[in-house]
């Protein structure tokens, strides 16, 4: 999958990616993947998700609000994508968050550039 990422978007060569510190990240031949594509890694030191804190709590949302509570099964990569990029959506446009003031991350960042002015 990442291999078809590259060769859309060469830009992904200059990316740093950040992991945690799970076994297949670990591995050499991953690690090897990533240099020969010019990438550069970053891995969470042991047991301190904190270093990746907001990517690290929305997968947190995601998988509890995606897979958890709905138990969904997916019979296909596509359709687990897409699936992912329709609660990305409904994530950033509807649903509220109380540290938000109420508001969409969407709404929020539009309301915080309108009192930076």
């Amino acid at each position: 999958m990442m291999e078809k990422d590259v060769k859309r978007y060469p830009i992904a060569a200059k990316l740093t990616f950040h992991t945690d510190q799970g076994w297949q990240y670990q591995n050499r031949y991953f690690q090897q993947w990533l240099s020969s594509h010019g990438m550069s890694q970053s891995m969470s030191r042991k047991e301190k998700s904190t270093d990746n804190g907001l990517i690290e709590s929305f997968f947190g949302t995601l998988k509890r609000e995606m897979f958890f509570e709905f138990q969904q099964n997916f019979q296909s990569l596509t359709e687990l994508n897409q699936a992912i990029k329709e609660y990305i959506h409904y994530y950033n446009t509807k649903r509220i968050k109380s540290k938000l003031k109420g508001l969409t991350p969407i709404e929020y960042r539009v309301s915080v550039l309108k009192a930076a002015q």
